[in-house]
C-alpha cells in the first residue's frame, strides 16, 4: 500500500472544500499496476506452479505462523514430500524428498536452495539451513525433483525456494515474540515501505535456546534486506542482503540404551570435545528482469557470498568459504499456451578447510590444510508445446559440467588425528552429464489436474562426499530415471496434491560410518538403488473447520546390492504422517496438532539395528488477526513421549545397540504475541 503523508491529505481536502462545483460527465477510468516481475504476488505464483507437470507446492507463510516458527520442520513440515527432522529440537535437521542425501543430518545436500530465486548453497552443491529465517518469509515454493528445472537444478530432490517478503505486500510494521519451554525466546521485527515504483523491506531476528538436551544452546542473529522495483516500463531490479550470526552447541547421538535411560544427556564425546557449529555468513543477491516485447523476457540471477564456519567435533574444522554465480534466462510465452525458457549457469566456490586437532574445543596441532575449489556451468532449457484444448506438453534439456579439485597442503589425512598419516588427498575431477525431462499435463472440469513426466538427473558429489583419500575422491555423479504421475485438485472446499514416482538410480553417493566411531563418515557408490513413494498432501475445509496435512509413503531399496541385497536403504522411515485440525472463525483459531511414524525403520543397512516408530500430539490455539495485536499458545508432545526423531547411519551394527539416535524434544509449551500495523 502506497503512504500519503498526512499534511498533503489535509492540504487536498482544503483545495476541494474551497473549489467551485464542476459538473463532470459519467466515465469510469479503469486502472492496473504493472506487476513486478522480481515480486510476484502468491496468486502469480500459484498460477505458475500449476502449470508444471508434476510435484510443486506453494506454503504459505501464513499456515505456519499461528504457531512456534523456529526451525525448517516448522515451516516444511506440513509441505507434501517433504521429510524434514531436526536433529535435536534446532535447526540442523535430515532434509530430504524423495531419498535426496539420506545419511546427511547437517550440511544438506541434493536438493538446490534459494532465496528469492536466487541460489544459497554453497557451488559444491551443499548447504545450511541456518540461513534461512522461517518468520522472514511470504511464502516458499517447493519444487520436486525435476520440476525444478526453471533454477537450473537437475538433482534427485529438486529444488527449495524461500521467498521473503517486499514493500508491496508486507505490513508496513511486524513485531513478534515468541518464547517457551527449554529457554527457547525469538524476538523479531520487520519493516517495510511501498514508495510507489520501488520497495523496501528491512527484517531483524535475535533467537536462542537452552535446548531440550545437554549442551544444545543456540543463538542466532539474522537481518535481511531486499530493496527493488521498476526503474522503468520494461526493466526491473532487486537486491538482497543477508547477514547470518549463528551459534550452536552439538549434544551428538545416544544409544537406545541411553536413550531410554536419560533423553535429555548429551553424548560423552560431545561434552569432552565441546563440539560446535558457528559460522558467519554476508551475502548479497540481485534478481534482474527485461522485459523485450512480445512476451520475451531476461532474467538475471547473481550471487555473492562468503561463510566462516569454526566446528569443533571429532577435528576442529576452521573453514572460509566464498562463492558466486549467475543465471541468465530467457523467457518466452504467447497467448496460445507456448511457453519456453532457457538459460546458462555459472558458479564457482573455494573452501580454505584447515583441520586441527581438538583440544577441549579449542585448536590444538594442524592436521591438515585443503584448499577446495568447485566450478560448474550448466545449460537448461525447457519448452511447453499445447496440444490440443486443455491439454499440454513439456520437454527439457539440461547439459552440465563441474569441477571439483582439492589441493592437499599438509598432505597427512583428513581423518587422523593422533599423527600425521602422509597421504596427498589432492585430486581433480570433472563431471559431465547430459539429461532430458518428458512431462504431460491434462486440465479437467472443476479445478481437476492430471499429469505424468519421466525424467533423468545428475549430482556429482560434494566436497563431503569427496574428501578423505584417494578411494573417497573416486566417486562418480549420481543419476536416475524418474516417472511420476500425479494430480492436482483446487475446489472450495478441499485441496489435493498427489504424486506417484519411481527413480531407478545408479551410482547413488551412500554415507554411512563406523559404530564405534559414528562421527567418521564415509561415502561411496551403491551401483544400483530404487526410490520410489507416494507424496500425498491435503487440506479440507468444512464450515469453520479445517483440517490439513501430509502422508508420505517411501520405499528406497539397493537393488541385488553385493553386502546389502534389497535391504532398504537405512535413515528414513517408509511412512511418514503429520498433520493438524483447526476449528478457525474471525481470526480465532484453535485444534490439535500431531505426528505419526507407524513402523520402526533400520539405523543401518544391514537392517539389524532400528529405530521405534512413534507418535506425538499437541494443541495450539489463537488470534492472528491481519493488522493489530495477536497471539498464540502451543503445546507440543504433550504426553511427554521419549521418541526417536531421526537417526545416523552405519553400514553394519551387528544387531548391537550404538550412538545412533537423536531424540525428540519432550513436553514443550509455547506462546507468542504480534503486532502487525
Amino acid at each position: 500500500m502506497r503512504h500519503l503523508p498526512a499534511i498533503s491529505l489535509l492540504a487536498l481536502s482544503v483545495g476541494l472544500a474551497q473549489a467551485e462545483p464542476v459538473q463532470l460527465q459519467d466515465s469510469t477510468v479503469l486502472g492496473q499496476q504493472q506487476s513486478d516481475p522480481t515480486a510476484p504476488t502468491l496468486a502469480e505464483k500459484r498460477a505458475e506452479l500449476a502449470r508444471i507437470p508434476g510435484g510443486a507446492t506453494l506454503v504459505d507463510a501464513e499456515t505456519y505462523k499461528s504457531g512456534r516458527s523456529s526451525t525448517l520442520q516448522d515451516a516444511l513440515g506440513l509441505a507434501p514430500g517433504v521429510f524434514v527432522q531436526p536433529r535435536f529440537g534446532a535447526e540442523e535437521a535430515r532434509l530430504s524428498i524423495r531419498g535426496s542425501g539420506l545419511q546427511r543430518t547437517f550440511h544438506q545436500r541434493g536438493i538446490l536452495l534459494l532465496q528469492d530465486g536466487v541460489p544459497i548453497n554453497l557451488a559444491d552443491g551443499s548447504g545450511d539451513f541456518q540461513a534461512i529465517e522461517p518468520l522472514a518469509l511470504e511464502h516458499i515454493e517447493v519444487l520436486r525433483g525435476a520440476n525444478a528445472w526453471r533454477y537450473g537444478a537437475a538433482n534427485l530432490g529438486g529444488a527449495i525456494n524461500f521467498v521473503t517478503p517486499n514493500g508491496h505486500t508486507a505490513a508496513p510494521v511486524d513485531l513478534r515474540f515468541e518464547g517457551g519451554s527449554f529457554g527457547y525466546r525469538r524476538l523479531f521485527g520487520a519493516l517495510a515501505e511501498d514508495f510507489g515504483a520501488w520497495d523496501a523491506y528491512l527484517s531483524v531476528s535475535d533467537s536462542a535456546q537452552d535446548g531440550f538436551r545437554e549442551h544444545a544452546e543456540q543463538a542466532n542473529q539474522r537481518y535481511f534486506a531486499n530493496l527493488g522495483g521498476r526503474l522503468n516500463e520494461r526493466l526491473a531490479t532487486r537486491f538482497y542482503l543477508t547477514h547470518v550470526e549463528t551459534d550452536s552447541e552439538l549434544p551428538g547421538n545416544l544409544s537406545k540404551a541411553q536413550l531410554r535411560d536419560d533423553p535429555e544427556q548429551a553424548a560423552a564425546g560431545s561434552l569432552s570435545g565441546d563440539n560446535k557449529r558457528d559460522f558467519g555468513l554476508n551475502r548479497i543477491g540481485n534478481l534482474t528482469s527485461l522485459e523485450l516485447g512480445n512476451g520475451h523476457r531476461l532474467e538475471l540471477a547473481s550471487y555473492y557470498s562468503e561463510k566462516a564456519l569454526w566446528h569443533p567435533i571429532f577435528q576442529v574444522l576452521d573453514v572460509n568459504s566464498e562463492d558466486y554465480g549467475l543465471r541468465l534466462t530467457h523467457k518466452w510465452a504467447n497467448a496460445e499456451g507456448w511457453r519456453w525458457q532457457a538459460g546458462v549457469e555459472a558458479a564457482q566456490g573455494r573452501n580454505w578447510d584447515s583441520r586441527y586437532r581438538n583440544v577441549d574445543g579449542h585448536a590444538g596441532r594442524k592436521l591438515n590444510e585443503l584448499h577446495q575449489t568447485a566450478r560448474n556451468l550448466n545449460l537448461f532449457s525447457e519448452l511447453e508445446v499445447p496440444l490440443a484444448e486443455r491439454w499440454a506438453l513439456l520437454g527439457g534439456l539440461t547439459w552440465l559440467h563441474q569441477q571439483r579439485e582439492v589441493d592437499d597442503r599438509l598432505q597427512c589425512n583428513a581423518f587422523v588425528s593422533a599423527f600425521c598419516l602422509a597421504q596427498d588427498e589432492s585430486f581433480a575431477k570433472t563431471y559431465q552429464g547430459r539429461v532430458a525431462r518428458l512431462g504431460l499435463r491434462h486440465e479437467l472440469s472443476d479445478g481437476l489436474q492430471l499429469f505424468a513426466n519421466l525424467s533423468q538427473s545428475f549430482e556429482p558429489p560434494t566436497f563431503s562426499e569427496l574428501s578423505g583419500g584417494a578411494i573417497v575422491s573416486e566417486n562418480q555423479a549420481q543419476q536416475a530415471d524418474t516417472l511420476e504421475l500425479g494430480l492436482r485438485l483446487n475446489r472450495e472446499h478441499l485441496a489435493l496434491d498427489l504424486a506417484l514416482y519411481r527413480s531407478q538410480i545408479r551410482d547413488e553417493l551412500i554415507g554411512y560410518s563406523d559404530p564405534n566411531n559414528p562421527t567418521s563418515v564415509v561415502t561411496t557408490n551403491a551401483e544400483r538403488t530404487v526410490h520410489q513413494g507416494v507424496e500425498l498432501g491435503a487440506e479440507w475445509r468444512l464450515a469453520q473447520f479445517v483440517l490439513r496435512g501430509q502422508y508420505l509413503l517411501n520405499d528406497f531399496r539397493f537393488d541385488d546390492d553385493p553386502a546389502y541385497g534389497d535391504n532398504r536403504i537405512a535413515g528414513v522411515p517408509s511412512q511418514f504422517l503429520k498433520g493438524e485440525a483447526l476449528w478457525q472463525q474471525g481470526g480465532w483459531y484453535t485444534g490439535p496438532t500431531f505426528e505419526w511414524v507407524p513402523v520402526h525403520y533400520a539405523a543401518d543397512h544391514a537392517e539389524s539395528l532400528y529405530a521405534d516408530g512413534y507418535a506425538i500430539w499437541g494443541l495450539k490455539g489463537g488470534y492472528r488477526p491481519s493488522e493489530g495485536l495477536g497471539f498464540f499458545i502451543e503445546g507440543r508432545n504433550l504426553a511427554d513421549k521419549t521418541y526417536v526423531a531421526t537417526t545416523g547411519v552405519v553400514a553394519d551394527a551387528h544387531g548391537e545397540d550404538a550412538a545412533l539416535f537423536l531424540p525428540g524434544d519432550g513436553r514443550g509449551l509455547y506462546a507468542g504475541l504480534e503486532w502487525r500495523l
